[in-house]
């Protein structure tokens, strides 16, 4: 299933390594706050982002992001 999401994304060398879905974009922009606080690497960078998304739902009910559509 896709739909549009806000996204929490793990970037490190330029490569997108995790990504999260968020509820909303503010608590998006507190996660990457918190994130950048913790985060000891220069290399590592952390940003929000809207977009589209293919979907996977788990048994417990949670929603997953199975690939990324980026336009």
């Amino acid at each position: 299933m896709v739909e549009t999401v806000f996204a929490l994304l793990l970037i490190i060398d330029h490569e997108i390594k995790e990504h999260r879905i968020q509820p909303t974009l503010s608590t998006c922009l507190k996660g990457k706050r918190i994130a950048e606080r913790t985060s000891k690497g220069n290399s590592v960078q952390y940003k929000c982002i809207k977009s589209k998304a293919e979907i996977e739902i788990n048994i417990d009910g949670s929603h997953t992001i199975k690939k990324l559509i980026l336009e």
